[in-house]
């Protein structure tokens, strides 16, 4: 894929710069944007310095080695650019600084990317940001990707470079067809694989987002319900202990009110006394939202 490339010298105060001291030279990459910066090993001073040629200015002998030597690291650069696209590899300011200065990129992988979003949303799970249901969901997918990629690629972990269209149709029939999943959850699980993509797009990991064009399946759900006799039944059935009692209430008053049973149990406001006294009924605070709902509750 085509990219944005471009090479420039500058200058660099030293960190503990007195008047008159001389400047670093710095090189300068930047492909689609993004930078990245190394030192030349060399100085100059700053009325010496031509901006916007990059080079020192002046004819002297030292002046022409320095400008041949910087002009050579600019070739070099320039090569080790045109090595990456002959190879095939993903282009960006950090892998040619590498492969100029012959060393591996850091490279991330997609169990890594997970392993550390679910870190963080655990941490934020503690303080009630999300809910244990969405975690557990993100663990789901990390042991689904795990075993996704010792069936196709008999590896533990991938470059994140490496998920593309490919491996997300694959990883899509691997869902359908190895485990079992039905459009639906297919689809929750790489759309929860999206946003793990996105968080690499956003780090700089990936210059590129696999995801884009791609368009989750999904199927429209028949909900079921109970009818007034089935609710009636459940009403009137005697439960041995007073705890299953107790479940069968909350489940019919969030069958009669729509309140969800996370509702009922998290709010600190759904006490006996407000409903019996409350003009709209009851109110409670929704679980993800935070905004409070007020309940109308009928005879």
């Amino acid at each position: 894929m085509k990219t944005n490339f471009r090479v420039l010298f500058f200058l660099k105060k030293p960190k503990n710069y007195t008047k008159g001291a001389v400047y670093f030279i710095f090189l300068r990459i930047t492909v689609d944007g993004v930078r990245a910066e190394m030192s030349t090993s060399r100085n100059c001073e700053s009325e010496r310095w031509n901006a916007k040629a990059g080079k020192v200015i002046g004819t002297k002998e030292d002046v022409k080695t320095l400008n041949a030597y910087l002009e050579n690291i600019k070739a070099e650069v320039y090569a080790a650019h045109s090595q990456l696209n002959v190879d095939g590899t993903a282009i960006t300011a950090d892998s040619v600084k590498c492969k100029f200065l012959g060393k591996a990129e850091k490279t991330h992988t997609i169990i890594e990317a997970i392993k550390i979003h679910n870190t963080n949303m655990a941490a934020l799970v503690e303080k009630e940001d999300y809910a244990e249901g969405t975690l557990r969901r993100f663990k789901v997918l990390e042991k689904h990707v795990k075993e996704y990629l010792l069936f196709k690629y008999q590896t533990g972990d991938l470059n994140i470079r490496n998920i593309d269209h490919e491996f997300i149709d694959g990883f899509d029939f691997y869902l359908h067809t190895s485990k079992d999943n039905d459009t639906n959850t297919a689809s929750k699980h790489l759309k929860n694989l999206g946003k793990i993509v996105r968080i690499c797009l956003r780090n700089k990991w990936i210059i590129t987002d696999p995801f884009f064009g791609y368009k989750p399946k999904s199927k429209l759900v028949q909900r079921e319900y109970l009818t007034a006799d089935e609710l009636q039944n459940i009403a009137g059935k005697k439960y041995s202990t007073a705890r299953l009692s107790q479940v069968r209430d909350f489940f019919l008053f969030s069958c009669y009110t729509g309140c969800r049973m996370r509702m009922c149990k998290n709010s600190n406001k759904l006490k006996y006394v407000q409903v019996l006294t409350g003009k709209s009924g009851c109110s409670a605070i929704a679980k993800k939202t935070g905004t409070p709902v007020a309940v109308r509750l009928f005879p």
